[in-house]
């Protein structure tokens, strides 16, 4: 095929995989954004933070818009050349589909390169360096999680209420604090405002209250004291309140493919560990394969001239998608279960779609009707008169 010809074809691929690549990517990016300004809003965490957290998470994404992207420019470039006739007129001049489908096989290629370094490579490493931003943020807004007009007991022994919690989270109004955290002595403060300042040690942060009492009653004796102040610190130990945030704990989503293969030599085979490895590990070695199990089932319909509406290109793309994701998401599930072996549940999408793909290409590299029996159903009810589907 002379090199014009497949730079067009190229470019008629290329083109809408690029414009679909941006808007799958961006609507996958729409749900975390609305999470991430939340997070500087009523939080406080830091633009750079947030900035991190996008770019950790990019790979993820990609994982998945670039099969999804690759389908849909497959059926609208393709669809594209078929409504306009020029794939009949290629094939008057003696070129057969494959011939015009190399163009498509060379991106497949490139594609399938790609996809294995995102998900060998790139997707492990971001996977660790979201965690670790997160634990970052849980560290450093540790306080975050106090609430206005509510009585908070995150801190050990102490029980807070604020009237009023400017954002980020670190200027309260209207305090009042039960700390019960001596032995013996029940202390009340009830203080103006207060500011939240980090200390010098890991994980204690310093509540500053201006403008108030103490008021301290001794369980042994009758009576209490009183003592008013300008300004008293309170220092709040983060240790509990971090407890259910963890240290990165390197999941197998966040290990190499070494790794995984260290672990799953380490552990007990059926055992959940060693059946959640298995899977991540055929997940990336089947999820790249998602583009050429599209791009078999893409080529055949996008050049019957009936389908290659853009409309209709897009509605059995979101179909196709839909189906590979459940079947990967059910033999995800089946494979941590150990209901199906790992090895075979994470490739059902593959050998399913995969199936029908090289069934329908190999029909339409023979000029055979996709479905015949649709076609027969539809030929068959084409000749019947139209007396007979007049209700009577």
């Amino acid at each position: 095929m002379g090199k014009i010809l497949t730079r067009y074809i190229f470019f008629e691929i290329t083109v809408p995989f690029c414009l679909s690549l941006l808007i799958f990517t961006c609507i996958l990016f729409t749900a975390r954004i609305l999470e991430l300004v939340d997070l500087v809003v009523s939080r406080g965490v830091s633009i750079l933070h947030i900035s991190k957290m996008l770019f950790f998470v990019l790979p993820s994404f990609l994982e998945v818009t670039v099969p999804m992207a690759f389908l849909l420019a497959i059926l609208w470039g393709f669809g594209r050349l078929s409504t306009d006739k020029e794939i009949i007129a290629l094939k008057s001049c003696g070129m057969s589909l494959s011939q015009m489908a190399v163009p498509l096989y060379l991106l497949t290629g490139v594609l399938l390169g790609i996809s294995f370094f995102l998900t060998l490579s790139v997707r492990p490493w971001s996977n660790a360096g979201l965690d670790r931003v997160f634990y970052d943020v849980s560290k450093t807004r540790a306080t975050a999680g106090l609430k206005e007009k509510t009585f908070n007991s995150e801190f050990s022994g102490l029980v807070i209420y604020a009237e009023e919690i400017e954002p980020p989270g670190t200027v309260l109004k209207g305090i009042m604090i039960a700390d019960s955290r001596t032995p013996h002595r029940k202390d009340t403060i009830f203080a103006h405002d207060g500011l939240i300042v980090p200390s010098a040690e890991g994980n204690l942060l310093t509540l500053r209250l201006n403008k108030g009492t103490v008021h301290s009653m001794q369980q042994t004796e009758k009576g209490h004291q009183t003592t008013h102040f300008s300004v008293y610190d309170v220092t709040l130990d983060t240790a509990a309140l971090l407890a259910h945030v963890s240290e990165p704990n390197h999941s197998p989503k966040d290990m190499t493919i070494v790794e995984l293969l260290h672990r799953l030599s380490q552990s007990q085979e059926a055992s959940s560990q060693h059946n959640k490895a298995l899977v991540e590990l055929h997940r990336r070695l089947a999820l790249p394969f998602a583009c050429v199990v599209f791009s078999l089932i893409a080529l055949p319909l996008s050049v019957r001239t009936t389908w290659a509406f853009r409309s209709i290109g897009f509605g059995m793309s979101l179909g196709i998608i839909l189906l590979y994701y459940l079947l990967l998401t059910a033999g995800e599930t089946f494979g941590e279960r150990g209901v199906l072996s790992p090895a075979i549940a994470l490739w059902i999408p593959n050998g399913v779609l995969g199936s029908l793909g090289a069934y329908l290409f190999s029909r339409v590299t023979q000029e055979k009707p996709l479905f015949p029996l649709l076609t027969w159903l539809s030929q068959g009810f084409s000749k019947r008169p139209l007396s007979s589907l007049v209700i009577q």
